[in-house]
């Protein structure tokens, strides 16, 4: 039998040597895996997606102030763009590649998007991998750094852990983890968190329980006011202007929490002030 720690150099080995395991039936993965792909077109350009939950398992790990904005309707700043619809196309693109390298090398992979629930949230886990609950990520060289050092616990702007916390529970297990993929140079890694482990550094920030968290959030979404917002502002460098956070400036509603900010496109990029003391020479754009 495959062991989930061997994952990693058993795929870097297959995609070197192109050598199967006789135990594998590799038509069999390719057929799924081409079915797989057909069935993600399907959904895409012939059925209509109707997803009309405003908490659930991929988005429970989110911070309150984000929660409350979804729950209560609020005005979003920013639409969703072509090319970021192209870009979560990509990633579904890597999770059925991934899924059929693990496959391919012999590694048993189940419960493809089995149904999963903690106190009336749903959602549906990627898989378990060799029998442990896995998500499956393609993630920028800076994302995919975090999975290889074992830190997303400690910055977890898009709340990873519990989504994934909240598949496991479902299933009675406390070890997870993350088949993670870094789509500009094609790394891999792999990293298991395991609740048992009380030694574990990481363990005060992933050991609470998933229940409570979600009961927390129902109350939260529930007040009339919304929370504080989910991080603060930070310096802009040595210019005295203020910038968002990371953790906002991704986020659709931005503006919604941040009613007089401005956004500056430099070279890498836009920058988004929450306060202007020295003008940016650069042009202003406008937060659409």
């Amino acid at each position: 039998m495959k062991s989930i720690h061997t994952l990693v150099s058993d795929i870097y080995k297959l995609v070197d040597t192109k050598e199967v395991s006789e135990d594998v039936d590799i038509d069999a993965c390719i057929e799924q895996f081409g079915e797989n792909v057909k069935d993600l077109m399907r959904q895409q350009f012939t059925e209509k997606y109707d997803d009309s939950r405003k908490l659930r398992m991929s988005n429970i790990g989110r911070k309150d102030r984000f929660l409350w904005n979804v729950y209560n309707d609020a005005e979003k700043g920013e639409d969703i763009l072509p090319q970021t619809y192209i870009k979560f196309m990509y990633g579904h693109l890597i999770e059925e590649m991934l899924l059929f390298l693990a496959r391919a090398a012999g590694h048993k992979v189940t419960d493809e998007q089995k149904a999963c629930e903690v106190e009336g949230i749903k959602g549906s886990m990627d898989c378990k991998i060799d029998g442990v609950v896995t998500d499956v990520k393609s993630a920028s060289t800076y994302g995919f750094k975090k999975f290889k050092e074992g830190s997303v616990a400690y910055d977890d702007p898009f709340g990873y852990v519990a989504q994934i916390k909240g598949y496991a529970a479902s299933e009675g297990e406390t070890k997870y983890g993350w088949l993670a993929m870094d789509k500009q140079n094609g790394h891999l890694t792999y990293l298991m968190y395991d609740e048992s482990d009380t030694q574990a550094p990481i363990n005060n920030l992933i050991s609470y329980d998933m229940k409570d968290k979600v009961k927390h959030i129902k109350k939260v979404v529930k007040q009339k006011t919304p929370p504080e917002v989910c991080y603060e502002a930070v310096p802009e460098g040595k210019s005295g202007n203020m910038k968002l956070a990371v953790g906002c400036s991704y986020c659709a509603y931005k503006k919604t929490c941040w009613p007089n900010l401005r956004a500056f496109l430099y070279s890498t990029g836009p920058r988004y002030l929450t306060e202007v003391k020295n003008e940016p020479k650069v042009q202003e754009i406008e937060i659409s």
